[in-house]
């Protein structure tokens, strides 16, 4: 995926948290524990909204910011080339799978970061700010609901 512009981040972004899911709900039906099982599901479901939450801002931003040309700016980021998510979660535990979980998303929120800190367009650096931080809620949300989970 050529990723030049904020509009490319955004669509990349969409699609790591759709290949995400897959991979996730893939992995809920081949795990044989069942506690990381039902974390996977909730895992997949969680990706699903966070896809839609980025779509919608992305359709929602101001076209000036999307249009804002990045691309010199994440060439340091070798996570924009993996748009599929190869990672395997049929084997892991529930400890395991919240570990590539947070390490994904703390990849995407970085780049984030990185970008917004590069950018001088006041709109593209709002979007952008806007993105890290609904990633940033959303995996504390994550994290803090598998806690729960676990202490049952």
């Amino acid at each position: 995926m050529q990723v030049e512009t904020i509009r490319d981040v955004l669509n990349w972004t969409v699609l790591f948290h759709k290949n995400l899911k897959i991979s996730l709900k893939h992995s809920s039906k081949q795990n044989k524990d069942e506690r990381a099982r039902m974390i996977l599901g909730y895992l997949s479901e969680h990706e699903e909204s966070l896809e839609h939450i980025v779509q919608g801002l992305e359709n929602d931003a101001d076209e000036k910011a999307l249009n804002t040309w990045c691309f010199d700016y994440i060439e340091k980021h070798s996570i924009i080339e993996y748009v599929h998510c190869d990672s395997l979660f049929e084997e892991l535990d529930m400890p395991h799978i919240m570990e590539k979980i947070v390490n994904h998303h703390e990849q995407v929120i970085e780049l984030y970061i990185h970008i917004y800190s590069r950018v001088d367009i006041d709109s593209a650096k709002k979007l952008l700010d806007a993105i890290k931080d609904v990633e940033e809620n959303e995996i504390k949300r994550i994290v803090q609901s598998t806690n729960r989970f676990s202490d049952m």
